[in-house]
């Protein structure tokens, strides 16, 4: 199959090795700079250029700001048999995009960010695929997720937003709040440390998602749970509440487990 990927990034050159052994891959990236590591694939800088490679399946790889740019930049350069397909974290107007583009379309999104996840080790990650869109391409990409031991889980564009808030809305928001109350600390402890990597690898991710996942309309439900919970927390520390303690871990225990 020939395959277009959008942008070199971390993602978009994941996608570029994981393919291009056994399908023809070109890569569409403007910035030189970015195709340095981009190996066993055609380079392409120009939109035009699409034109002649004639792709059968477009992925779309570039930061979620800039995810329907790339998408019209090629589309009048694509062939109507051409399935389109994004990776985006947050699937805001996507639906809406596609159903209104006249292409056949899949999305997914891997939940396995390259600033934490081991990519030559998924076995543990997770990955969703939208159920709306085309059966072929959904076939394809289920194919791929499978080979890489991948847990995948089918969702509507709907859905996919509710799970969204909840499994990045809570650690997000927890985790800027640890960076906004912290201080430097000369001797810091494993915890700390071990959260303030997570901290400084949310915070190197492009401002765009972060906000697009905060702003998400589901996402205030969630940090008001984390309010609650930190209401409940502070009430039962200000009374010194041993047995308020111990239930308290107890429950919280349960969730983890």
């Amino acid at each position: 199959m020939k395959i277009l990927i959008l942008g070199a990034g971390k993602m978009g050159s994941f996608f570029t090795d994981l393919l291009s052994f056994d399908h023809e891959v070109a890569v569409l990236e403007r910035d030189p700079k970015r195709m340095r590591f981009i190996y066993n694939a055609i380079r392409l800088q120009n939109p035009e250029e699409v034109k002649d490679f004639n792709p059968e399946l477009v992925i779309n790889c570039v930061t979620l700001n800039h995810t329907l740019d790339a998408f019209n930049e090629v589309i009048p350069f694509l062939s109507e048999n051409c399935i389109i397909s994004d990776i985006a974290s947050v699937k805001t107007h996507l639906k809406e995009y596609y159903e209104n583009s006249g292409f056949r379309y899949v999305s997914t999104h891997p939940m396995f960010g390259p600033t934490f996840a081991n990519l030559g080790n998924l076995e543990k990650e997770n990955t969703i695929i939208i159920s709306e869109g085309d059966h072929l391409g959904k076939i394809f990409f289920k194919d791929i997720y499978s080979r890489l031991h991948l847990n995948i889980r089918e969702y509507t564009f709907e859905e996919h937003d509710k799970v969204v808030a909840y499994s990045l809305g809570i650690p997000f928001a927890s985790t800027m709040v640890f960076a906004a109350t912290m201080k430097h600390q000369d001797a810091p402890g494993t915890t700390f440390k071990r959260h303030m990597k997570i901290a400084r690898g949310l915070l190197s991710e492009d401002d765009y998602l972060l906000t697009e996942i905060l702003f998400n309309p589901r996402t205030p439900h969630q940090i008001e749970r984390i309010q609650e919970e930190l209401n409940i927390l502070l009430d039962v520390i200000k009374r010194h509440d041993s047995d308020g303690i111990k239930a308290y871990l107890e429950k919280i225990r349960k969730n983890i487990e």
